[in-house]
């Protein structure tokens, strides 16, 4: 596996071999293909950091599902800033390794 990129307490890796992509959410190691990827970058996207420091989301926590129900996580303020981050760095260093590849 190759890491693509870390964040706070987040890391993304690529797995060739499997096709894959793999999530470290600090305790649970997550495999998704690349839709179900694309599915929680837009769930990330859609979090609106605004609401928890407006007051608007007065507990500051966010709830995502992912791959098919079959995971849940509850992230507080902290962490969806740095799922923002890690989401965005990922998709730059794929982004950057197609870059590489089409070069060569």
């Amino acid at each position: 596996m190759n890491t693509l990129y870390k964040a706070h307490n987040f890391t993304s890796f690529q797995c060739d071999r499997s096709r894959a992509f793999y999530i470290d959410f600090k305790h649970k190691l997550v495999k998704l293909s690349f839709c179900q990827l694309l599915a929680f970058r837009e769930q990330v996207k859609n979090i609106d950091l605004d609401a928890h420091f407006s007051g608007k989301n007065k507990h500051g926590v966010e709830i995502l599902v992912l791959c098919n129900r079959s995971h849940i996580f509850i992230f507080d303020t902290y962490e969806c800033i740095a799922l923002k981050d890690l989401m965005k760095g990922t998709f730059a260093m794929l982004e950057l390794n197609s870059l590489l590849i089409l070069e060569v």
